[in-house]
């Protein structure tokens, strides 16, 4: 090949190249998904995560999805349900970078879940917030948190510790203190269980009696011999009750409260936090803006007590009932907690959507 012909092979090359630069630029852009760790900030932890990218060359918003109370991974897998991943395929193709996190001891994350606090948890999310601010992706001054359940409490306890959080998006986040989430969750468990009013009111006055000593005893060393004995004195006074009632339900005379397995949860150290929480003083520190979402047919997170709490409480917030939905914003039949696994629908819609809008005026 000659020179001319060298150069004119050249520049058909160069042309080319730059047409395929061109025609890669109009294509559209995919949201990519990039599985991550990092560390919290004395390097005790490791943190295994999803951090999803929307389509945009533009520094993005992001959440951080904050799970709530039991070992969770990154997906938010309960029920048969992927929770988390729903939300965050909704909002990176909306604009919105996510990042999911595996909880301590689960999945790609070390640590102890069952030695944490739900204080511990909000420092789980302060270290996924430095981590965030070194991604050239992420516009640092978008950073928000989504908490579900106890997760609401993890988010407005990390909020109140961190300027680095634009707003807090509650998912039947909890903003009760802990005693009184507690007997309300349970008292609405029980009414749902289908069991006659005498064995309600059994299961009722065991659960008081117990919560009610948990809360007195929660610093002391003796909280176990505390519980015992105000099992033993439950068993007393139920007794001497049947004999004067009798059983109403055939077969179910032999009442069974599961009480070493209680006294286990009871005795740890998340428990004895969580059963003295008082949310009042962290609502109070929050001036970014606000959004609980709560179903009302939820058994887990009484959506009157808890929205009332944010409204009385936070300068900055819009609350919104969830009509026919369950803890997991499900649509729900029967409502009880057996059914989240029976129901094909992994996250009510209207919700995402009420979620993007929410966020589209206050990122």
């Amino acid at each position: 090949m000659n020179q001319r012909g060298s150069i004119y092979y050249s520049s058909l090359i160069l042309k080319k190249m730059i047409l395929a630069a061109i025609l890669m630029a109009l294509l559209p852009l995919k949201d990519t998904t990039e599985n991550i760790h990092y560390y919290n900030a004395d390097s005790s932890i490791q943190f295994g995560a999803s951090l999803t990218i929307p389509k945009t060359k533009k520094k993005c918003p992001v959440v951080i999805i904050v799970s709530g109370t039991g070992k969770q991974d990154r997906d938010g897998t309960m029920a048969g349900h992927k929770m988390f991943l729903t939300i965050a395929t909704y909002l990176s193709s909306n604009g919105y970078a996510v990042l999911r996190v595996d909880d301590r001891g689960t999945g790609e994350t070390t640590g102890i879940y069952e030695e944490a606090t739900t204080a511990d948890f909000a420092k789980d999310v302060l270290a996924g917030i430095s981590y965030l601010k070194t991604r050239k992706e992420i516009n640092p001054k978008e950073i928000g948190l989504i908490g579900h359940s106890e997760g609401g409490a993890v988010a407005y306890i990390a909020a109140a510790q961190s300027k680095d959080v634009a707003f807090i998006l509650s998912l039947a986040g909890l903003a009760t203190p802990g005693l009184t989430a507690l007997k309300l969750q349970n008292k609405a468990i029980v009414s749902s269980a289908g069991i006659s009013q005498q064995s309600q009111d059994r299961h009722n006055l065991v659960n008081t009696m117990l919560f009610d000593t948990a809360y007195a005893y929660a610093d002391s060393p003796d909280l176990e011999q505390h519980l015992r004995a105000a099992y033993a004195a439950w068993k007393v006074l139920d007794d001497e009750k049947m004999k004067v009632e009798g059983y109403q339900e055939k077969g179910k005379g032999h009442f069974f409260f599961p009480l070493e397995s209680y006294i286990r949860q009871a005795t740890g150290p998340w428990y004895r936090y969580h059963i003295r929480f008082d949310p009042v003083p962290w609502l109070q520190q929050l001036t970014i803006p606000v959004l609980a979402i709560n179903g009302d047919k939820d058994l887990m997170v009484d959506y009157k007590e808890n929205l009332d709490t944010y409204k009385h409480y936070v300068k900055h917030i819009q609350v919104i009932v969830a009509p026919g939905l369950n803890h997991l914003f499900q649509h729900c039949i029967t409502c009880t907690m057996q059914e989240p696994a029976t129901l094909k629908e992994d996250f009510a819609p209207e919700v995402l959507q009420q979620m993007k809008e929410w966020l589209d005026k206050h990122k």
